[in-house]
C-alpha cells in the first residue's frame, strides 16, 4: 500500500527501520544550507540558511539531514543556531549528520573527532543518527579493518554517543560491500533511485531484508528533474548521456499532459515508495520548505506512474560506470 504524503495523514510520519526513530516523509537536506556555490549554483548567506531551518521546524517536516563536511561544518553551525533559537531540539524532530574525513584522514580517530565536532556545532549531547559518509572513495580494507572507521562508528553507538548508524553513499558496487558487513541501521542512497535511474534497486532490497531504515536523496538528479523547462543537462554531477536527456524531456511532456511538473513527480516517485522512510530534499531558501511540502502532497493521477515508467532509460549503471 502506498503511504499518503499528506502531512496530516498517517503515512506522513514513518518508522525508520529498526532504529526506533520516527521521521517525516520529507527531510530537509542540509547540503545547500552552508553555501556550496560550486555545487548548488549560489552563495547562501548565514541568515538565510538559519531561516530555512526555522521554516522547516515550523512546518510538517520533522527531519533534518546534514554532514560534518558540508561547507567545512557551516551547514551544521547554521542548523545548530536555528535549534538554539527555538530552545533546543523540538520534540519529535530528528537531526542526522555524517562523519567526514579531514586532510586525507578517515581513521577511527577521525570518526570520533568528527562526531565530537558535530555534537558541538549542533548543540546536541547525543546524535540521533550518524552516517559513514561517501566511503566508496576510500579503501574498503582500511575503513572496515579492526579499529578503523566502521569499528569506531559501531563503538560510538554502543557507548550511547550515537543513537543509530547509517551508510550514506552513491557508488552502488562499493556501497554493497559495506552493506554486507551487516552493522548499519540505515542506508542512504542518492541519485540512484529516481525517475531516471534505478541502479540502487538491489541495495534497497538488501537493506529492507536486513530491517534497515532507507533514506533517498537527490531525487531531482542534481537539477535535471527539478525544472519543467530548461535547467541543467547533468545528472548526478556529471554530463547526462543523450538517452537520459531524451527520457527527461519525454517525462516533462507526460507530466504536463497530466497537469503537473517533473519536479513534483520526481519527489512523489520517492515519497510514495513504502520502503523509503524519508526523501531528502536540499533546501536553502525559506520559501522552498512550503513549496516542497505542497509538492509532496499534490494530488497526481495514478495513471501518470506507468506512463513515466515506460520512459525509463535503458537499464545500465551509466552513473557508476568505470
Amino acid at each position: 500500500m502506498t503511504p499518503s504524503a499528506a502531512p496530516a495523514a498517517p503515512g506522513w510520519i514513518r518508522p525508520l527501520g529498526r532504529t526506533g526513530l520516527q521521521v517525516s516523509a520529507v527531510c530537509l537536506g542540509g547540503g545547500p544550507l552552508g553555501s556550496m556555490p560550486d555545487l548548488f549554483g549560489r552563495d547562501v548567506p548565514a541568515d538565510e540558511g538559519v531561516e530555512t531551518v526555522l521554516a522547516a521546524l515550523d512546518s510538517p517536516i520533522r527531519f533534518v539531514d546534514t554532514s560534518n563536511g558540508y561547507s567545512d561544518g557551516e551547514s551544521e553551525r547554521r542548523i545548530g543556531e536555528a535549534l538554539r533559537r527555538v530552545g533546543g531540539l523540538p520534540a519529535g524532530v530528528t537531526v542526522a549528520t555524517k562523519v567526514d574525513p579531514r586532510d586525507g584522514d578517515y581513521s577511527g580517530d577521525r570518526v570520533r573527532a568528527s562526531v565530537a565536532e558535530s555534537r558541538e556545532r549542533l548543540g546536541l549531547d547525543v546524535l540521533p543518527l550518524v552516517h559513514l559518509h561517501d566511503p566508496e572513495f576510500w579503501s574498503f580494507d582500511e575503513l572496515s579493518a579492526p579499529g578503523g572507521a566502521v569499528d569506531a562508528l559501531v563503538a560510538l553507538r554502543e557507548q550511547g554517543e550515537v543513537g543509530a548508524i547509517g551508510l550514506a553513499g552513491g557508488r552502488t558496487q562499493e556501497i554493497a560491500r559495506y552493506l554486507a558487513l551487516g552493522v548499519f541501521d540505515v542506508l542512504l542512497v542518492h541519485n540512484r533511485w529516481t525517475l531516471l535511474d534505478r541502479s540502487a534497486g538491489a541495495l534497497l532490497d538488501e537493506a529492507e531484508r536486513q530491517g534497515m531504515g532507507i533514506l533517498n536523496a537527490a531525487v531531482h538528479g542534481g537539477g535535471i528533474l527539478a525544472k519543467q523547462e530548461g535547467g541543467p543537462t547533468t545528472y548526478g554531477y556529471r554530463p547526462a548521456p543523450p538517452e537520459v536527456l531524451d527520457a527527461a524531456e519525454a517525462m516533462r511532456r507526460v507530466c504536463a499532459e497530466h497537469g503537473t511538473d517533473i519536479a513534483t513527480a520526481a519527489l512523489q516517485f520517492s515519497v510514495r515508495d513504502p520502503r523509503i522512510g524519508a526523501t531528502i530534499v536540499g533546501m536553502s531558501r525559506p520559501q522552498r520548505v512550503a513549496q516542497t511540502v505542497a509538492a509532496a502532497q499534490a494530488d497526481l493521477p495514478e495513471e501518470i506512474w506507468p506512463a513515466l515508467e515506460a520512459l525509463l532509460p535503458p537499464a545500465r549503471t551509466w552513473l557508476d560506470a568505470e
